[in-house]
C-alpha cells in the first residue's frame, strides 16, 4: 500500500521536531512543549481538534500546504494553532 500522505507529513514533522510519530492512538506527535495532530482532509478537522482537547501543551493542527487557510479559518477561536506540512507555524496556539 505504501506510505499515506498523513504518515509522510507526520514523519516529516516528527523528524524536524526530534520527536516520535505515534500512529497507534492519541495525539500524533508529542514534543515537550507541543501536541501536534496531523489531518489531511478538511472533513476530519473536527476529529483533530477533539484529539487535542485536554492537552496542557501548545496544541497544533498540521495540514497539507493547500489546506492551511481552511485550517486557520476552522481553528479560529479554539486556541489551536496551525502548521503546514513541514512543521512551520502559520497560526500560533494560545
Amino acid at each position: 500500500m505504501g506510505v499515506t500522505k498523513h504518515d509522510r507529513i507526520a514523519n516529516q514533522i516528527a523528524d524536524r521536531k526530534n520527536a516520535v510519530y505515534h500512529s497507534d492512538r492519541g495525539v500524533d506527535i508529542r514534543t515537550p512543549t507541543q501536541a501536534i495532530e496531523v489531518e489531511v482532509d478538511p472533513a476530519t478537522f473536527r476529529e483533530g481538534l477533539r484529539q487535542l482537547q485536554g492537552s496542557g501543551k501548545a496544541r497544533y493542527l498540521a495540514v497539507p500546504n493547500e489546506l492551511v487557510r481552511e485550517a486557520i479559518d476552522y481553528a479560529e477561536g479554539t486556541g489551536v494553532g496551525v502548521m503546514n506540512e513541514r512543521g512551520s507555524i502559520k497560526k500560533r496556539a494560545r
